[in-house]
């Protein structure tokens, strides 16, 4: 049963979507982490960083509320939560003046973290790229003429932007160098990301194939993306165990311990087929990530 929308208040609270940010913030903390390993870490950019990405998941949570509303994936048939656009509490000129309000917090925030992170002036224009990108992939997942969500490159997406980008970029800003052995950390919290994604692409399939939504889900079928779903957990718990192997990074390992809920996780998206059953699993899964980054920065910096 779907919670009804009454108010202005309760719908921009739906709208911004604050189960969404642990998840957000999962990157910068494994870049932080990473960076506090070698000794390179730094407090202003770890609070800068996790400031901006804040703002930018809103950005993207209203962005995906708006577009979804305008091409139809959020209509009166969609099982999963209300959206604000779609309940009608909130106008589509209001949703828009919000974006902006978001997309210019986004670009201070980032703006004032790469002034205080970097002194080399092509480094600076460098992560600017890199930011507008961030704003722009935000935007533009769903909403406007050509929503690249629609056509199944959200997972890709995600997985950069969520994983490798947000952890190497984390990293850089503190440390000012780049070491290849952040890689299998940051891929491991992209696919864990991409998990969380298709888990909520797996709840909205029949939704997204009327309105012509072509994710991974509806692309494959539900059977290949719980596989694909498993892969994602199993993949990113693996890349861990290489790490440790390959730095000798033993405590890390201490994240492991969060494998079983993620596997319990994976067996409920196999085994229920209600969309708002699987709704839980979305948070349980960001969640989940959280816990797992934290107990791999715990175990790096204080057992290894």
């Amino acid at each position: 049963m779907q919670v009804t929308l009454q108010n202005k208040k309760q719908a921009w609270l739906h709208a911004l979507r604050l189960r969404t940010l642990p998840l957000a913030l999962s990157s910068i903390l494994m870049g932080s982490f990473l960076a506090a390993y070698h000794q390179a870490f730094r407090w202003e950019v770890l609070v800068l960083a996790a400031l901006t990405t804040i703002f930018l998941q809103v950005l993207s949570n209203l962005s995906n509320d708006y577009g979804d509303s305008i091409h139809g994936a959020d209509s009166a048939e969609r099982e999963g939560p209300v959206r604000a656009v779609q309940s009608g509490v909130i106008q589509l000129h209001e949703m828009k003046k919000a974006i902006i309000l978001l997309s210019l917090l986004s670009l201070i925030s980032g703006l004032l973290l790469l002034y205080l992170s970097l002194q080399d002036i092509k480094l600076f224009l460098l992560f600017l790229v890199f930011g507008l990108a961030a704003i722009w992939a935000a935007i533009t997942y769903t909403a406007g003429n050509n929503p690249y969500g629609y056509v199944g490159l959200g997972d890709i997406s995600v997985f950069i932007f969520f994983g490798l980008l947000g952890v190497a970029g984390s990293y850089f800003l503190h440390h000012l160098e780049f070491s290849t052995s952040i890689l299998l950390p940051a891929v491991s919290l992209g696919c864990f990301s991409t998990a969380v994604l298709n888990i909520n692409n797996i709840r909205d399939i029949e939704s997204d194939k009327k309105a012509g939504k072509r994710s991974i889900p509806v692309r494959i079928g539900r059977k290949k993306a719980i596989t694909y779903n498993w892969l994602l957990i199993l993949s990113g718990n693996f890349a861990i165990l290489l790490f440790a192997w390959a730095n000798q990074a033993w405590g890390s390992l201490l994240a492991l311990l969060v494998l079983p809920l993620m596997i319990s996780v994976g067996k409920a998206v196999q085994s229920k087929t209600i969309a708002i059953e699987l709704d839980p699993y979305l948070k349980k899964m960001a969640l989940s990530t959280l816990f797992w980054v934290i107990l791999f920065g715990l175990g790096l910096i204080f057992f290894t």
